[in-house]
């Protein structure tokens, strides 16, 4: 799939997110010696941070890129539940705190030293005396002037029971976006999408050892439970949509370094929901969070991205994809397919002389690429166009006929052969789908054999009427004697 380098304008999304609630708190300090007491590091604190954590760092993330956000969840009445509700209010977000005075917010404190979490201390109780119902009654008011229902499910007590929201929204035609927990998914039932992290998913569906699996599985997870798709994270495997009609798509991870992966699933599904809300489609949208998840890994803590962070995230995305398709050597390709394999794209092959592009040539590699992700087209080199076309040909070096086709928009890859035939060449690539011109039987083409005995498929295209490199060369011969 091929990366959208722009990003839409979020400032007109409305975006309401409901959850668990949590606030994250940080003490940072040096690490010199080992207490005496026992064999544990002594940090000497120096400095000390705090943010909202769970459901109100989803809404940090949504607001980050610019959509209006209402975030609302249960809490304590108390001073953590106060640092709560102003960060929320002082990023812009519209905060409905439903507070308790007999329970206390959820808060987890994070011992860093040298950009390292050290330990992770919980404070949390759960909402015994939490009322669902009015709760809930609240944010359903919200729904009458939003464009995207985020439901952000810790397992903290926010969400026993999200299935009335979820109808409301549905009735409204408001897209419902869940960050899952526990195994029962049935309670999600009727929402739009929900995004598991792959074990979260393999504790509900059973073990997935393959990317296929995963798509299969959770495609099947999606229908079961009518939801429209399953995007699935895969940590620095990138992420799965699975929609319930079928159609897997994998998407490679974007990051370059992986820093920290806390409230990762949050940026997720945020910029999901943003993406949505903007217009995007379901897949455009899953790579936009798939990006941003690339840059917020590369981050210590919770964290948000910004609209330029993720532009640059994009451009330099395209940029790569850009620099990656090409003339290459057989060495370099199959690293590079390889590369694409393991995330999930299918592979096209095809191979020919090329020589003097024209309309049946471009015709013919457009329709390839609709077979697949990626394409490579394997060229003669001349002397082996020399024994199929005679001693007059190639009319172009083999430089050059490779630089013209590597320069369409369908080709990833162009790579020479200097034998006969591109058999070997083929039978070591062993591409997902192999393409030849309807001028030949399936058992003529050459790889053929090897490619189906992988699983793989073989298919001809027909071609354009009228158009081949040896009629225009004769047609030129003729017109320049006359």
């Amino acid at each position: 799939m091929v990366m959208h380098s722009q990003l839409p304008c979020f400032n007109a999304v409305k975006i309401a997110v409901f959850g668990d609630l949590m606030l994250d708190r940080y003490w940072y300090g040096a690490t010199a010696r080992i207490s005496p007491e026992a064999p544990v590091p002594v940090v000497h604190i120096s400095d000390c941070a705090e943010r909202p954590g769970g459901a109100g760092n989803v809404a940090l993330n949504a607001r980050a890129l610019g959509a209006q956000v209402e975030i609302g969840g249960p809490s304590g009445d108390d001073e953590a539940a106060d640092a709560l509700s102003s960060q929320l209010n002082d990023a812009g977000c519209n905060c409905r705190l439903h507070r308790l005075a007999e329970a206390a917010t959820i808060t987890k404190l994070r011992i860093i030293s040298r950009h390292q979490q050290l330990l992770r201390l919980d404070f949390e109780q759960g909402f015994p005396g939490f009322d669902t119902a009015s709760a809930k009654q609240a944010m359903v008011g919200l729904l009458k002037s939003v464009d995207i229902l985020i439901l952000s499910d810790y397992a903290k007590g926010a969400l026993p029971d999200p299935q009335p929201l979820i109808q409301h929204a549905r009735s409204a035609a408001i897209p419902v976006l869940i960050d899952p927990k526990g195994q029962n998914y049935e309670k999600y039932r009727g929402a739009d999408i929900i995004t598991p992290n792959l074990g979260e998913l393999e504790a509900v569906v059973g073990t997935c050892a393959t990317a296929d699996e995963i798509a299969t599985k959770a495609g099947l997870l999606a229908k079961e439970l009518d939801l429209r798709a399953v995007l699935v994270t895969r940590g620095e495997a990138g992420m799965t949509l699975a929609p319930a009609c079928g159609g897997a798509i994998h998407l490679p991870t974007r990051a370059r370094e992986v820093f920290d992966v806390t409230g990762a699933g949050d940026t997720v599904i945020a910029t999901l929901g943003a993406a949505l809300g903007a217009g995007l489609e379901l897949a455009d949208a899953a790579q936009l969070a798939n990006s941003a998840a690339g840059v917020v890994v590369g981050k210590l803590g919770t964290a948000t991205v910004s609209p330029a962070e993720l532009q640059s995230a994009l451009s330099s995305s395209a940029h790569r994809e850009a620099e990656d398709r090409g003339v290459s050597d057989e060495t370099s390709l199959l690293a590079a397919v390889a590369e694409s394999r393991a995330a999930g794209e299918t592979i096209v092959m095809t191979n020919g002389c090329f020589d003097l592009l024209h309309a049946g040539h471009v015709d013919y590699l457009k329709r390839a690429k609709q077979l697949g992700d990626r394409l490579v087209v394997a060229i003669n080199a001349d002397h082996s166009v020399r024994q199929l076309k005679g001693p007059t040909r190639p009319i172009l070096p083999l430089e050059q006929r490779m630089a013209v086709v590597a320069a369409l928009e369908a080709v990833d890859w162009v790579v020479p052969f200097s034998e006969e035939t591109p058999e070997r060449l083929i039978a070591t690539l062993l591409p997902d789908v192999l393409v030849k011109g309807d001028d030949y039987c399936p058992e003529q083409i050459a790889g053929a054999k090897a490619v189906t005995a992988a699983g793989g498929k073989v298919q001809t295209l027909p071609l354009l009427a009228g158009s081949s490199s040896s009629s225009i060369i004769a047609k030129i011969i003729q017109q320049g004697g006359s």
